[in-house]
């Protein structure tokens, strides 16, 4: 397997996710059109399928225009997105697999973000990556446009329980920001400090920050951490509440950081 990232629009990502033995490809969240087809003709795939992360047009927008124009036999998403991801031909749940060649996925369904949200798992022997879509971001997650917190936290728990070497691939380039954030949730954490350090070499070269792999989200993400003692006291949280209430509360102070 090999992923390729392909930025879109103003800070997304879509991915080919390619099978090196066929020669195949399926593309993760087409935002837009012409991107995605150049990537694919750039690296010399045959673009067989699309898997949608959710709903949302910034995710889905190029999904018709793709279909189009090369042919695409299976447009994928979660079964309760019937009727809101463009051009979609099949509806999973938690458990089924998805194939590209011989590249197998396992989806997720990780509702919060959206009600129909869904990751892609992919575990080859050799590699394993995540597209998480807008639910877990390197350094954060999504906000709670349709779930409830509960669901949301539950939905980064079942994330978080893959094997810690899992390659992180979300749909935002939001690290930078992310961790801003998490500096100020939890400053005496020095992997934060690492990770930052390391994401602005990156981007001053240009190059993406995704992906990153859950072993640092584990070490680095306050949405991760909801039982940080140090996190709790920066944020007034109190050292009994539940995990649900405290994640809550880390999300509503995300959502009104100025920083």
């Amino acid at each position: 397997m090999r992923v390729v990232s392909i930025p879109c629009l103003k800070d997304n990502y879509a991915y080919l996710v390619v099978c090196d033995q066929t020669g195949e490809a399926a593309v993760v969240d087409v935002s837009e059109a012409v991107p995605v087809l150049e990537a694919a003709k750039r690296e010399g795939v045959k673009l067989v399928a699309i898997w949608s992360t959710h709903h949302h047009l910034d995710h889905v927008g190029g999904n018709e225009e793709v279909v189009r124009a090369v042919g695409i036999r299976e447009v994928v998403g979660h079964v309760s997105d019937k009727g809101r991801i463009p051009e979609q031909t099949r509806f999973v749940e938690t458990g089924d697999v998805v194939t590209v060649g011989s590249v197998k996925a396992r989806a997720m369904h990780i509702p919060g973000h959206t009600l129909g949200a869904v990751a892609y798992f992919v575990d080859d022997g050799a590699q394993r990556a995540v597209f998480t879509g807008d639910t877990l971001f390197l350094a954060g997650c999504g906000r709670l446009f349709e779930g409830t917190p509960a669901q949301m936290h539950a939905s980064l728990a079942s994330l978080a329980a893959l094997p810690p070497d899992t390659r992180v691939f979300c749909g935002h380039e939001y690290t930078a920001a992310n961790l801003r954030f998490a500096k100020h949730a939890e400053p005496s954490n020095a992997q934060v400090d690492i990770a930052a350090s390391a994401i602005a070499i990156e981007r001053e070269a240009g190059r993406p920050s995704v992906p990153g792999t859950l072993a640092r989200e584990i070490e680095t993400n306050p949405f991760l951490r909801a039982r940080s003692a140090e996190i709790r006291r920066t944020l007034g949280i109190p050292s009994d509440a539940d995990d649900v209430t405290a994640f809550a509360a880390i999300r509503k102070a995300k959502d009104d950081f100025r920083g």
